[in-house]
């Protein structure tokens, strides 16, 4: 299925607009016309009526009329559109004035023009009426009809008093045909002009729609060419319209965030690769010391013993990297519930006792409040820091699990006293793999935080449950700090 181009669509659109409005604004202007076309020569026949009854009503009789017929046909002379006609009581013609039609060059046959003869006077005519000599003259009188050869016209018909008491009846009709034909060529123009007009629009707009979308048609070239080995290269357009800067901007940003995922990925593979190298290169190194020549029952025990811990490192690394894989999945489920803070961190001290014990540490709970939280996850993430601060507390120092509750959040603390982590790496900390001191090994602990993917375990736990982690480190001692949102 062929693609539909915007450009040919908005110009379309324009034109369909352009076309309507011109329809409209013509149809107006067309009716307008008309209008005032029809009332000019209604006008033009009421003037003429009132003429005529001015002019016979000095008349004296009917016979007068006859002698002054030429003065009564001057209130049509001189249009030769317009025809009249005077009748007495009887019937009779006392007076008729008609020059055929000069509208046509040449003009047609005067068979075809309005005569004095085609002016109706009769007063049963269906539609007709006719002035009484005291009733105003005015254009709502005027009727429209057609001529036997079908001549559109416009007439009025009225009585008009003489001085002796007679009565005359007065015919004054107009051929509408000249005004006809006006608006008819106005109507063809209206179309004409609309018709250019429209392909005009459709033409001018395309060529501009097409120039106004030539930095989408930029960008489209720009990300075109990114590749996973080019998300360092921004899109750049030069004269971008406000429409667009903000489609660039979000481009822009997500081939940030890109970037720097796939920096995360490198280097967290890297790093993997780094560590997961140390337990398999003490296993090989172990089985080929062990193969290298026959040994006794002990020492082989030794050797499978040294096996099974590296093989445990190994284990807990991979689930702690598929955990941190899992943990940033938007599906990730997690089963929420209220506990009591102090409870469950007297539960964790009592489960790391027995290593506090052989160390000389001693672990200390403070503080109360209930959390909503998942307790498998809190677990972890408590366990994760406990480990590491038993890790790096010297002997006779003391671990403190405490619980302050803010107004808008609990924070539950994890502080030991040792040497202080210097502040330019306080962030840093938190990252897979990451280590104050790359020379420095890190050895498995019963908590299973190890190769540097403890602390990035606890600042997922953090995020899964809308919370944050931080550290503060000084020459007293070192503080972890998880700050929960209240449910």
């Amino acid at each position: 299925m062929a693609r539909r181009s915007l450009a040919l669509t908005l110009a379309l659109v324009f034109s369909a607009t352009t076309l309507a409005v011109f329809a409209c604004v013509g149809w107006y202007l067309y009716v307008a016309l008309a209008h005032q076309v029809r009332k000019q020569d209604d006008q033009e026949i009421v003037l003429a009526a009132r003429h005529v009854r001015r002019l016979a009503a000095e008349l004296a009789s009917t016979q007068d009329a006859r002698l002054h017929a030429q003065r009564l046909s001057s209130a049509v002379l001189g249009n030769q559109a317009m025809a009249m006609r005077i009748v007495d009581a009887q019937g009779a013609t006392v007076s008729a004035h008609d020059e055929g039609e000069t509208f046509d060059e040449p003009p047609k046959p005067p068979t075809h023009a309005v005569t004095a003869d085609d002016v109706d006077l009769s007063a049963s005519r269906a539609g007709a009426l006719v002035l009484a000599p005291n009733a105003r003259i005015i254009d709502t009188a005027i009727r429209e009809w057609r001529s036997a050869q079908g001549v559109p016209v416009r007439s009025i018909a009225l009585d008009v008093a003489l001085r002796n008491g007679e009565t005359v009846r007065v015919g004054i009709a107009r051929d509408l045909r000249g005004p006809l034909e006006l608006l008819d060529s106005y109507r063809d123009t209206l179309w004409l002009a609309g018709s250019v007009g429209t392909l005009v629009v459709l033409l001018g707009s395309y060529a501009l729609v097409r120039l106004a979308l030539r930095p989408l048609r930029q960008i489209a070239d720009q990300a075109r060419e990114v590749t996973a080995y080019r998300l360092d290269q921004p899109i750049r357009v030069r004269h971008i319209p406000a429409e667009l800067a903000t489609l660039v901007a979000s481009l822009n940003a997500m081939l940030e965030r890109l970037h720097a995922g796939f920096q995360r990925l490198s280097q967290f593979t890297t790093d993997l690769a780094h560590d997961m190298r140390t337990p398999l290169g003490n296993l090989r190194g172990a089985t080929e010391i062990a193969l290298a020549r026959p040994r006794s029952d002990e020492e082989y025990q030794v050797v499978l013993a040294s096996n099974l811990e590296e093989c445990e490192r190994l284990s807990r690394m991979i689930e702690n990297v598929i955990f941190l894989a899992r943990a940033e999945h938007p599906r990730f489920e997690m089963s929420r519930r209220e506990f009591d803070l102090r409870d469950e961190l007297e539960r964790i001290a009592e489960y790391f006792e027995g290593l506090a014990d052989e160390a000389g540490i001693a672990i200390r709970v403070e503080g109360d409040a209930q959390l909503s939280a998942d307790v498998e996850l809190f677990r972890r993430a408590l366990s994760n820091l406990i480990a590491n601060a038993l890790r790096y507390t010297p002997a006779g120092g003391a671990i403190l699990l405490a619980v302050a509750v803010r107004g808008d959040s609990i924070d539950v603390v994890v502080e030991n006293p040792g040497a202080p982590i210097p502040a330019e790496f306080l962030e840093r900390i938190f990252e897979r793999f990451y280590r104050v001191d790359p020379s420095r090994t890190q050895v498995a602990d019963s908590a299973g935080a190890s190769a540097g993917l403890g602390l990035a375990i606890v600042r997922s736990v953090m995020e899964l449950h809308g919370g944050k982690v931080r550290a503060e480190s000084d020459e007293r001692s070192t503080r972890f700090i998880l700050t929960f949102p209240h449910a």
